[in-house]
């Protein structure tokens, strides 16, 4: 489809909000980044596609792509930023990032590292939001209104940038109190006589997290939850054997580290991300203060009797 061309100079204000659409896919999330309301940026984006006499977006799922008038469209838009940058300084390092930055991750991943990552990013950029949304599930193919989604496993995604964070242990964990009552498990045979805390089975997503039903499925499932902090707290309180985050399970002295010689699941953190999102500076930030943050805290990801398993291993070879 095309419109009547008013032969106008695009306005390089309509250029910016398009921008923020672009990067976002959604309308309403660009308007709040940019402090407006969506009729606003509906009606700036109409006019721009007037001055171009064409289509900038076209519907997807969960939001709006970019055609291909739409990705030249971006590409000037990103010289006016470019160009308003300069204008206002051209010591990047200096720059106060602001805006809000939106990413999705598993909830050990955000508590033990996109918080602590947030949080050393906003010393420096105290105007800058991050707002996270707890979730275990695949990459998305469309992440409309997302700039960063941290998954566990490999993705299999489309038209974005995927990045390899590092790795993270599972390991068998039980209180010492259910050990006292209950007897401690010395074999595979004997573990399976005790009860599974873990994820719901049927609303498990990730094919990387079957570990249990794979390497133990005589286990009966004793307390399933979507969220992994129920599966520590769970397995504190008895309510039988977790399969449980190594750098979450050793926070605690009441929980021991069972058959690490057996249990010892090694799996990935990857970063997706929509390519136009990296090009943001905010993003980019966070996505430098998350990988500083996964190597800091890469040894307690890996888990203490992990380490422990492979020097032994090493040692004997």
């Amino acid at each position: 489809m095309t419109f009547p061309s008013t032969g106008a100079t695009p306005n390089p204000d309509d250029l910016l909000i398009f921008l923020a659409v672009a990067r976002t896919g959604r309308f309403t999330t660009a308007a709040a980044s940019l402090g407006l309301n969506h009729t606003t940026v509906s009606r700036r984006i109409a006019a721009l596609e007037r001055d171009l006499d064409g289509r900038l977006l076209a519907r997807a799922v969960g939001g709006w792509e970019l055609t291909e008038l739409g990705e030249r469209a971006r590409t000037a838009a990103e010289g006016v930023e470019s160009a308003v940058t300069l204008l206002r300084g051209s010591d990047a390092e200096g720059q106060q990032l602001s805006g809000v930055v939106r990413m999705s991750a598993t909830d050990g991943f955000s508590a033990y590292v996109a918080a602590p990552a947030v949080a050393a990013l906003q010393r420096r950029h105290p105007l800058l939001r991050v707002e996270i949304v707890t979730v275990t599930r695949r990459a998305l193919q469309h992440r409309s209104g997302l700039d960063i989604e941290v998954v566990v496993g490999e993705p299999q995604v489309h038209r974005a940038e995927s990045i390899l964070l590092g790795y993270y242990t599972l390991g068998m964990y039980a209180s010492r109190h259910y050990l006292q009552t209950h007897g401690t498990p010395r074999s595979i045979a004997e573990l399976t006589e005790h009860p599974l805390v873990y994820f719901v089975d049927s609303m498990q997503q990730v094919d990387d997290l079957d570990a249990p039903r794979r390497l133990v499925p005589q286990m009966r499932e004793s307390l399933s939850s979507t969220n992994v902090f129920v599966h520590v707290e769970g397995t504190r309180a008895g309510a039988g054997i977790g399969f449980l985050p190594c750098f979450m399970a050793d926070q605690h002295a009441d929980l021991v580290r069972l058959l690490p010689e057996d249990f010892q699941e090694r799996l990935p953190y990857w970063m997706v991300l929509r390519t136009e999102s990296l090009r943001l500076p905010a993003v980019a930030a966070l996505v430098g203060a998350l990988r500083a943050q996964m190597e800091s805290f890469a040894a307690e990801l890996l888990g203490h009797d992990t380490l422990r398993v492979s020097v032994s291993a090493d040692a004997a070879n």
